[in-house]
């Protein structure tokens, strides 16, 4: 018989896909007010990997990773979706069309899982009408993709950099005590870690 164990706490991480570079600011600061300091943000990185986003937010299309200082919960994650499906709404234009779009997910040892409401067969459903999908798993010293992947996580530069965000999150468990490791598993992320950027 197996026996549930408390998982470690995880890193929160999100996509966020804009035209507007004060919109991009914007979002980082409610990230950080609801879920604490952002210790890591990437350059801005061209989003040309579909047209799928245009048509509703517009052409011109860039791209930011953000990471979370405080590690949270793992079943945290379906909250964490909705305040970024509210967000996107909040930051809408008048006729309802988004300006932005915000793909939370949290990154293990093993994998990056990123949180939809599009349901599909590898898609395992958490509560609240929100699925996780598994990304990238982590082998051999890297992530790698599935069949499933999304031709932009498949990219030799966005696997470098979510190898760079895997190291820190070792790095930060590895300096993790006790008390805020239980807290963040707990849900509560007041009791932040100091890792430098």
């Amino acid at each position: 018989m197996s026996t549930p164990k408390t998982l470690q706490p995880v890193k929160l991480i999100a996509s966020i896909i804009t035209a507007d570079p004060e919109l991009m600011d914007a979002v980082c600061l409610h990230l950080e007010n609801s879920y604490g300091p952002i210790d890591y943000r990437s350059n801005q990185l061209p989003f040309n990997y579909t047209d799928y986003y245009e048509a509703e937010i517009g052409a011109g299309l860039f791209r930011h990773f953000v990471t979370i200082r405080d590690l949270i919960a793992p079943e945290s994650l379906p909250g964490i979706k909705l305040f970024a499906n509210n967000l996107e709404a909040t930051c809408a234009r008048p006729d309802g069309t988004r300006r932005v779009n915000i793909d939370p997910g949290y990154i293990t040892l093993h994998h990056l899982i990123l949180a939809t409401c599009k349901n599909f067969a590898h898609r395992p459903y958490l509560r609240d009408g929100v699925f996780a999908d598994l990304t990238l798993l982590y082998k051999g010293g890297t992530f790698t993709a599935l069949d499933w992947t999304f031709p932009d996580y498949r990219s030799p530069e966005l696997i470098a950099l979510l190898n760079g965000l895997r190291d820190r999150y070792y790095q930060q468990l590895k300096l993790c005590d006790a008390p805020a490791c239980r807290a963040a598993q707990s849900g509560q992320n007041n009791d932040p870690l100091n890792l430098e950027s």
